[in-house]
């Protein structure tokens, strides 16, 4: 019991931080507990497909047939990928001028606000309110940029931020073996699908990873709707159809935590693999699914990446790939679409109550529960200085076992600047 006891305490301890430093002159505005979303309930009709950007690769099937036996190592690629935050996107600003929506986010964005009850980490989105648009953002080295890894779970994870065991350490982790893993399984042939128009704000001459960018818009009522970003990763031929693909890949760093070692069950007992990373990694499988749902995905493809020894961190190897149906796996989850959109429509209602401005949606460290502070319009910029509160008062004593988290996809940027005299809302310089 006393061992248990200091396991405890250690996971308390490591969840006692925010994602985003609380400022003196913040006000906050709204506290939100998650158990109020749980009743939440909204029905959306079919969205209409406004425009595809990008280009797909097609999917290498062979992946479908590796095995712990078969297992094949995981590469090493050029980051390819390159991805804005809601406000830089050139697409959505086009789209916002021409007054095709109210609302404007990404999946990713929405996804997390869908998930929001499963979420332990803190989290945070930066909301600006212009004119009668209101624009979901992610902050630059938001933790939504990042995987995390093991946040569900009960057992602690090591505190010490260079154990390659920590949660920011796994995070990092996580986002190598994402990025490479979604590059390897394409065919290597050079044939691309593209689509209506490139990849917005990509840099001229560079090679752009296999995605595709569909914005997708959904009636919220007679007088709003909200258009968002859903990516796409590949495209696979299946009985003369296509079908587009989400590409994502739990990792296994040590089965002393997990509990399952993935090279001995992943051939004989599948669902016991898979009902412990739902265990341990719920919050993340259930962004996934949402993503896939916003995306009209056809497929998700989930790789099964281990390291080769338990303390080497720097290689892996794919022992698995699964394909799930978006909507199967949802029911398989529980994850309720209705009260996905119930949580995203009742934000959106709450905010559009607000005044012109730039406000925060934080996720409390230690409770589960949101706030919104209003914040000064030039928060979050380069020159911008932060002078956090003592800890003491940025958040309440940790009522319950979580964990700190974290990790990275390196490649996400979403810089904002100053405001265009338009009123736009902030942009890449």
């Amino acid at each position: 019991m006393n061992r248990n006891n200091i396991h405890q305490q250690r996971r308390e301890a490591a969840a006692f931080k925010s994602s985003v430093d609380i400022q003196p002159e913040w006000n906050m505005l709204e506290q939100i507990p998650f158990s109020s979303f749980s009743k939440l309930s909204f029905t959306v009709q079919e969205p209409e497909d406004l425009l595809l950007c990008g280009g797909l690769e097609c999917y290498d099937r062979t992946y479908d047939r590796i095995t712990p036996k078969a297992e094949r190592r995981l590469e090493r690629f050029k980051n390819r990928s390159f991805k804005v935050t809601t406000s830089d996107d050139l697409v959505i600003r086009r789209l916002a001028k021409e007054d095709k929506a109210t609302v404007f986010a990404t999946d990713a964005i929405l996804a997390a606000l869908m998930c929001a009850p499963r979420s332990v980490y803190s989290w945070d989105l930066v909301i600006q309110r212009v004119g009668n648009k209101l624009f979901f953002d992610k902050r630059d080295g938001s933790p939504l940029d990042l995987l995390s890894v093991h946040e569900t779970s009960q057992e602690p994870l090591p505190e010490g931020k260079d154990d390659i065991n920590s949660a920011h350490s796994l995070g990092m982790e996580a986002a190598f073996i994402n990025q490479n893993f979604a590059q390897q399984v394409l065919v290597k042939n050079g044939k691309r699908e593209a689509f209506d128009e490139p990849i917005p704000n990509a840099n001229e001459g560079e090679e752009n990873a296999s995605i595709a960018y569909r914005y997708r818009r959904w009636k919220l009522d007679d007088s709003m709707y909200l258009v968002a970003r859903c990516e796409l990763q590949s495209t696979v031929e299946l009985n003369n159809q296509k079908s587009y693909l989400t590409l994502n890949a739990l990792n296994e760093f040590d089965p002393k935590y997990s509990g399952v070692d993935w090279r001995q069950k992943l051939e004989t007992q599948r669902g016991a693999v898979l009902a412990n990373e739902l265990k341990n990694n719920g919050n993340k499988l259930a962004k996934w699914t949402a993503q896939a749902l916003l995306a009209n995905a056809d497929m998700m493809k989930i790789g099964f990446v281990s390291r080769v020894h338990p303390r080497d961190h720097f290689n892996h190897v794919i022992l698995s790939v699964l394909g799930y149906k978006p909507k199967d796996f949802a029911g398989q989850i529980n994850l309720n679409t209705n009260n996905m959109w119930g949580i995203v429509k009742s934000i959106v209602d709450l905010c559009m109550k607000l005044s012109e401005g730039k406000y925060v949606l934080v996720k409390d460290p230690s409770k589960p529960q949101v706030r919104i502070y209003e914040v000064p319009a030039d928060a979050f910029e380069n020159d911008y200085v932060e002078e956090p509160l003592p800890e003491d008062e940025q958040v309440q004593p940790p009522e319950e076992n979580n964990t700190e988290g974290g990790g990275a996809e390196t490649n996400e940027a979403s810089s904002t600047n100053e405001a265009a005299e338009d009123k736009k809302p902030q942009g890449r310089a």
